[in-house]
């Protein structure tokens, strides 16, 4: 029964690195490269394609961890749209905050997943303790998404959320300010 999960798993990735291929965008590709990001391939295929090709396969953990583990910008997004809610515990969670590469995956990973689970505020809590850059965009993209849908937060929550921004905020990365600036912004509008 393995063999035939690891079949149909192995040739889902097939399936996907050819939408992939036949999605390139060799200029994109070109240009993502030249800013430095840090894969060792890169399709050039935008965010709203992607989705469209997630759309057509199955969410699957197994296939999730498997396309987040490849250094391919394109498959590491995709992870993060075909892991299932439910299987992507606090410890996979922190698992994948821990092998964040850019920016980018940390918003997908905010908008598209971590903000749906049930340990969303509590993850982001800690990641935001943790100091640590892209787990820390993450945590605030994540907690002002979550207080724009509805998300109230405790008295304490609120405190330990002003004291690890403000911490943080002295710093020269651009995208930590601007999604503390955005989470701010959010905790004022309430």
């Amino acid at each position: 029964m393995k063999s035939e999960e690891f079949f149909a798993t192995d040739q889902v990735l097939k399936d996907l690195k050819k939408e992939l291929r036949a999605s390139m965008n060799g200029i994109l590709s070109a240009r993502m490269r030249e800013a430095g990001m840090p894969f060792k391939l890169i399709f050039g295929v935008e965010l709203p394609r992607l989705q469209n090709i997630a759309a057509e396969f199955p969410q699957d953990a197994e296939l999730a961890q498997q396309l987040w583990s490849q250094n391919i910008r394109e498959t590491r997004l995709l992870a993060i749209m075909l892991m299932p809610v439910e299987a992507f515990t606090a410890e996979v969670a922190n698992s994948w905050a821990e092998t964040l590469l850019t920016a980018e995956e940390a918003q997908v990973l905010a908008m598209l997943l971590l903000s749906k689970t049930k340990h969303a505020k509590a993850t982001c809590l800690s990641w935001l303790n943790t100091g640590k850059s892209l787990p820390s965009v993450c945590a605030c993209l994540c907690l002002r998404r979550m207080l724009v849908q509805g998300t109230k937060l405790e008295q304490k929550e609120a405190e330990i959320i002003g004291e690890c921004t403000t911490k943080m905020l002295p710093t020269t990365n651009l995208h930590l300010r601007k999604a503390i600036q955005t989470l701010k912004e959010a905790l004022n509008a309430k």
